[in-house]
Parts: structure tokens; C-alpha cells; sequence
């Protein structure tokens, strides 16, 4: 029987379909905002519900978020929820194969996040009738993982659940059977951006080192575009012996430029260094690899006052070689296909390319340096904004072009990770116990970044998918071998484990 949806008309004529009874004095303004899904579902027993999605990846919404009125989740309750029509829609509403009405209803929202519509949990929204019971069928299970995913992920779902279970191979056997990968899910459209109101003050920051003849690159393209920055803060750590500190000062730019010579070590610290001198309504964030269009900072603006949200990350194309230029770009986006001006929900979060409010940013004051020397820095500056209840959209229309040069750049100290022995250089995260003989694996800030954020079921779960895939993934004549390194690999990601911990109680830190 397929689902009955009430229609609601707002104010500005559009239809929004419902079940269940909604506060619609504030569904009304929602609709005006960045939303197209509401629900309150957290009250409702719907809070971090489908746990197994852990087994296919770890983003920034495999958990819901604590002590927050109004945050993205696609965790919705099929018997109160709110959806916009033109949404419900494109994605063709419920997907009847699921049995199961949950698992209809937490699908949609999977569905909704990763292609281009915002699902929201707003607390009050609809009223609380009580704990519902969460019991969503192994068949179902499978048959999300098959419909969404190769079944590699679905396999490792069996191992972590039971493989000696009949009934979770009894599952899996009939989800493979009567359901296969289906990848024409229809995109939603972004919304027309409206012309800037007001006239706001941005911020450019550009961390840089032994690029200076990018940096210059990036600065001629900043100094085209059709909202003009305020101001650029470079913060350059190249070496006095390389560097030509006359050079930023030598062309007539259409803002004013700050350069501050690091002193420092790492691009989180150089990006808090710069924040401090930035005085714009927004904070632009880039590496110093890239080049951008001409309307880059005015779509970034456009963008956020259209959606009515507070920061965007935007989209990162990366070039085939570095000699590549802005006429790459463009060719590169017009083959992109569907997915060019795919928006919505912002995946992961991107230093290379990102606008944030500048009260936001200094609300957090800056980004954590326990990620200087290693990975992830980008993605906890995100999950950070996202905790404290600012939303990050994808913003498809400020695109750059990562040139990604073999050499220079703040990975130049973070590639030392890999050399063992007396020609080794100490990493920020070795803290007072350097690195011997045994090389951490994965890196520990990808490994801090897990327990800072999550409980620690899901670093557990970070573990095993990580040793699955470090034996099963590569040439199967060399599986034998793998077998024989799992223990001394075992032993490297228990070692990144201790680094991680030690940066855990050291605690956030910006300086």
C-alpha cells in the first residue's frame, strides 16, 4: 500500500506534502530556508537508527549530532515528516522494495543526502507521541547495501554481524538475488542563485610554501573576479634561503594584501595565523595549487544567501598536470555529466575550497594543529562547524582547478612520516616520543580524528574494515604474503593508535 501524503500550501505557493500533524506555523518558515526534508526524529526513538551503515563508510553523518534544535540527518519517521513536493517528486518518493516502512523512510533520507536534497531534524517540528521500536529486517538491510553499493560492503557487513548466522547469509543470498546496483538515481536541481545583496566583505586565505609562483597565479585570478575580495592574507613558510619577499609587493592588487612569513610549522597554524588578521563578513578558504574563474567568490556569497546557510564547500576539480588552466576547467565541468551542478548536503569538507561566516570560524577559534604533519585537518574543521549546529552545503558553482604540483607545498614536512631511521624529521604528532622502527599506519591524526569525534565502536569498526581491505584488496598472488604482514600491520595501526591518544589528551589546540 503505498503512502498517503497530506499537501500543504505556504505563502509563496509551494506545495509541501506531510503525514502526520506539523507545528505548520514553523514548517512555514522552514520552507523558506535551506531544508527540503523535516522530521523530528530524534525524540521519536529514530536517533542514530540503522547502526549497519558503519559497515559501508564513515562520513560526517553516520552518527547524528547531541544538543542541537536543528541539524542535518536523514534518519526520518515515515509517520511524521515533512517533504517539499518538487523533492518527493524527483526522488520518486518511497522505494517499495523495502518491506519494511523504516527502512522506506530512512532510505529516502539516504537517497536525499547524497543527491542533492537537504533532509533536517528540527526539534518541536512534530510532537512526540512516544519511543517507536526500530526493527528493520535483515532482507531490507541487505537490499540497501545491493541497491547501493558493491557487494563487497554487504559481504563485510556479514563478517562483522556473524558470518555463521544462517539467516544473515539467508539475506544476503536474496537481496543479491532480487536486487542489483542501481546508479540512475535522478540528481536534484540546485536553486538559481540570486545577485548579491548588500555589498560583503570577504576574506581570502592562502597558506603557502615554495609555491610562490602559484601563489602569484592565484592572486592575478583573485584580482579578476566579479566580487573583488577585501582583502588576501598569504601566510608563506618558505625557507628565507628560497623565497623573494619583495615579490607579493611588486604588483598593484585591486585589495589589500597581508603576507605574514610562517615561523611556525603547518598549515593548520598557518590558516589560524591568517585568521587572526582577516576582517571580512566571510572567510574564503584555498590552497595555493589552484586557479579560479572569474565569478568564483561572487557564487560563493550568492550561494550562501540564497541557501540561507551559514558556510559551503566547493567543487574541487583535480588537473591532469599542473600546466593545466582555466580553459581545462571548463571542459573538465562540461564532462562532469548529472552530477556538475550536484549541491545539497556537503560530503566531506575541503580547505581547498570553502566559505565560512567569519563569526562561525571565530566561534571555533581557528583550526586544531594536532592535525599538523598528517591528514584530516580539513574534514574535523567541517565536522566541527556541523557540531556546533552550522550547516555545510556543496556549492557546485564555485569550482577551482587543483593543479597539485609534485613538489612544495605543507605536505613536504608531512612526507617525512614515511622515511624511518637518523634521516628521519620529527612530525608535530610525535610529541615527545619520536617515531623508531615501527611506522604508524594509518596516520595517527586520521586516527585522532576518529576518537575525537566518535565513540569508540566506531573506530573499532575503522580497524576491521581497514585490515579486511588491506589483505582483499590487491593482486591475489599476493594475498599469501599479506597474510604474513597482517600482524606487523596490526602492530602499525596499534602504534598510530598511541600517537592518536597522546594528541587526545593534549586536547584541541591552535597554537
Amino acid at each position: 500500500m503505498s503512502l498517503q501524503l497530506k499537501e500543504y500550501k505556504t505563502t509563496q505557493g509551494e506545495i509541501i506534502l506531510y503525514n502526520g500533524t506539523p507545528n505548520f506555523e514553523k514548517l512555514e518558515v522552514l520552507s523558506q530556508s535551506f531544508g527540503d526534508i523535516w522530521h523530528s526524529s530524534f525524540e521519536q526513538g529514530y536517533k542514530n537508527a540503522f547502526p549497519e551503515i558503519v559497515y559501508q563508510t564513515i562520513t560526517f553523518y553516520t552518527r547524528d549530532f547531541d544538543n542541537l534544535n536543528e541539524c542535518v540527518s536523514w534518519r526520518i519517521n515515515p509517520n511524521q515528516f515533512a517533504v517539499r513536493k518538487s523533492v518527493w517528486m524527483t526522488l520518486n518518493g518511497f522505494d517499495n522494495d523495502f518491506s519494511n516502512k523504516q527502512m522506506q523512510a530512512i532510505d529516502f533520507g539516504y537517497r536525499a543526502i547524497h543527491f542533492g536534497a537537504v533532509p533536517i531534524y528540527v526539534k518541536g517540528l512534530f510532537e512526540s507521541n512516544g519511543q517507536e521500536t526500530i526493527a528493520i529486517p535483515p532482507k531490507d538491510r541487505y537490499a540497501f547495501f545491493i541497491k547501493k553499493y558493491k557487494t563487497d560492503h554487504a559481504l563485510f557487513m556479514i563478517y562483522r554481524v556473524g558470518f555463521w548466522k544462517i539467516s544473515e547469509w539467508n539475506a544476503f543470498f536474496y537481496a543479491k538475488k532480487n536486487f542489483k546496483l542501481k546508479d540512475d538515481i535522478p540528481v536534484m536541481e540546485p536553486r538559481k542563485l540570486n545577485a548579491i545583496k548588500g555589498n560583503p566583505t570577504v576574506s581570502y586565505i592562502i597558506p603557502t610554501m615554495m609555491r610562490q609562483d602559484y601563489t602569484l597565479k592565484l592572486l592575478s585570478d583573485l584580482s579578476n573576479q566579479t566580487h573583488i575580495p577585501t582583502q588576501v592574507v598569504i601566510v608563506d613558510a618558505t625557507p628565507e634561503s628560497e623565497r623573494n619577499e619583495s615579490l607579493y609587493n611588486s604588483i598593484n592588487f585591486p585589495f589589500e594584501v597581508i603576507v605574514k612569513w610562517q615561523e611556525t610549522k603547518g598549515s593548520c597554524r598557518a590558516r589560524n595565523e591568517a585568521i587572526q588578521l582577516c576582517t571580512g563578513d566571510y572567510i574564503v578558504f584555498g590552497d595555493d595549487d589552484i586557479r579560479i574563474p572569474s565569478n568564483y567568490i561572487e557564487n560563493h556569497i550568492s550561494f550562501i544567501q540564497t541557501y540561507k546557510v551559514d558556510a559551503c564547500n566547493g567543487l574541487d576539480v583535480r588537473a591532469d598536470n599542473q600546466n593545466q588552466n582555466l580553459n581545462d576547467l571548463s571542459h573538465k565541468l562540461t564532462n562532469m555529466g548529472k552530477y556538475r551542478y550536484l549541491s545539497g548536503v556537503a560530503q566531506i569538507f575541503n580547505n581547498a575550497n570553502n566559505c565560512v561566516k567569519r563569526e562561525f570560524v571565530n566561534q571555533l577559534v581557528g583550526n586544531d594543529v594536532n592535525f599538523d604533519g598528517g591528514y584530516g585537518e580539513d574534514n574535523d574543521f567541517g565536522l566541527s562547524l556541523i557540531k556546533s549546529g552550522v550547516v555545510v552545503l556543496q556549492n557546485p558553482f564555485s569550482a577551482n582547478l587543483h593543479l597539485k604540483p609534485a613538489i612544495g607545498g605543507y605536505r613536504f614536512w608531512g612526507n617525512q612520516a614515511n622515511i624511518l631511521g637518523k634521516k628521519r624529521k620529527k612530525q608535530p604528532w610525535e610529541l615527545d616520543t619520536p617515531v623508531k622502527w615501527i611506522r604508524p599506519i594509518p596516520s595517527p591524526t586520521v586516527v585522532y580524528f576518529y576518537i575525537k569525534h566518535y565513540e569508540p565502536q566506531i573506530l573499532k569498526e575503522y580497524r576491521s574494515k581497514y585490515l579486511v581491505l588491506y589483505l582483499f584488496k590487491g593482486p591475489i598472488f599476493a594475498l599469501p604474503l599479506r597474510i604474513v604482514k597482517l600482524p606487523f600491520r596490526k602492530l602499525q595501526f596499534k602504534k598510530a593508535v598511541f600517537y592518536a591518544d597522546k594528541l587526545i589528551k593534549l586536547g584541541k589546540r591552535t597554537v
